[in-house]
């Protein structure tokens, strides 16, 4: 989805194939001049609360069944595949593990559900994505981090078919949930989520082309400490021409995701907001700033890593159509 924002801002023609090919077609896009004062640098957090979810928040055999899910999925991308996953994550709806109002069944069943919308999604079946999604706003006993994915992840779903309008409702949605939840000035589960959902909206706003309106949500006291609003914060950064604050925050996304893969908590994000999508965001987005500034090697460098992690998370299909993209 970050991408998608980057090539729409630059030429303002929306690609109708996926995020992914989206994100790798644009890399060579060059950056729209504008007059913003550039932000002060702040002091910068790629992570922290409101990205994952503890394993001790949900039951850890739902996870596992979760994980493997996923896993097998993705073993061969085939048909098959993806429906015997799909297949597993049903079966996790259907157990104990996953049902009745308490806060841990809850977690579980929505970190299953992302789960089943990111599948649908790789298998292009955005409307059951949706579904999915939209099934998680009920989970009112679940962490709010879950809810707030969900909604993350329906706004970039929205966003990548070109329903702007749809997508900023959506991130409206998600800033007013989270407000509603504030208990403390202090709470920093709050404070993260807050930024995500405000990170969300700006996001969307420069997509929809209204720099100034994009403004007000990433303004000089914003304190990041969440992957996806730091990324949406960096191609701000990017198209106000800050390019060493840009390029310090994307290094720094990828450096915050290798380390949730690493110690292996729960992921709260799906469809185009899951982790490799975040991971192909800020590789891409690293490398057309390095494009743009004449440092092809590193340039070639980070592309060539998305290329790589592209092709192990959705299969060849993606590098051959990205070719096709770049040959037209």
């Amino acid at each position: 989805m970050f991408r998608i924002a980057s090539s729409r801002l630059s030429s303002r023609a929306a690609s109708s194939v996926s995020s992914t090919a989206s994100f790798l077609a644009s890399l060579t896009a060059k950056p729209s001049p504008v007059s913003l004062t550039p932000l002060a640098a702040t002091s910068f957090r790629s992570y922290g609360n409101g990205l994952e979810l503890d394993k001790s928040m949900a039951n850890p055999d739902a996870i596992n069944m979760i994980n493997y899910a996923l896993n097998h999925a993705r073993t061969d991308k085939s048909f098959g595949s993806y429906g015997l996953g799909l297949l597993v994550l049903k079966h996790c709806l259907t157990i104990e593990l996953t049902e009745g109002k308490d806060p841990k069944n809850e977690n579980s069943k929505g970190i299953a559900l992302l789960a089943m919308s990111t599948l649908e999604y790789e298998r292009g079946e955005y409307d059951i994505a949706l579904e999915k999604l939209q099934s998680i706003h009920e989970l009112t006993n679940a962490y709010l981090g879950v809810r707030v994915a969900a909604l993350e992840a329906e706004a970039g779903l929205y966003l990548e078919l070109g329903q702007d309008d749809k997508a900023s409702a959506i991130a409206d949605k998600c800033v007013e949930v989270v407000e509603k939840q504030k208990t403390d000035d202090d709470d920093e589960d709050f404070k993260a989520l807050i930024l995500r959902a405000k990170a969300l909206k700006g996001l969307i706003e420069l997509v929809k082309g209204s720099i100034e309106s994009a403004v007000p949500f990433f303004d000089k006291s914003i304190q990041l400490s969440d992957g996806t609003a730091a990324l949406s914060y960096g191609e701000f950064l990017y198209l106000k021409q800050n390019y060493s604050m840009a390029k310090e925050v994307y290094t720094s996304v990828l450096k915050g995701a290798s380390d949730i893969k690493k110690f292996g908590n729960p992921y709260l994000g799906a469809c185009n907001m899951n982790l490799e999508g975040l991971m192909m965001g800020a590789l891409c987005s690293l490398g057309q700033l390095e494009t743009y500034q004449g440092n092809y090697g590193n340039a070639e460098k980070a592309l060539t890593q998305a290329l790589t992690l592209a092709e192990e998370t959705y299969g060849d299909f993606y590098i051959r159509l990205i070719h096709y993209l770049n040959s037209i």
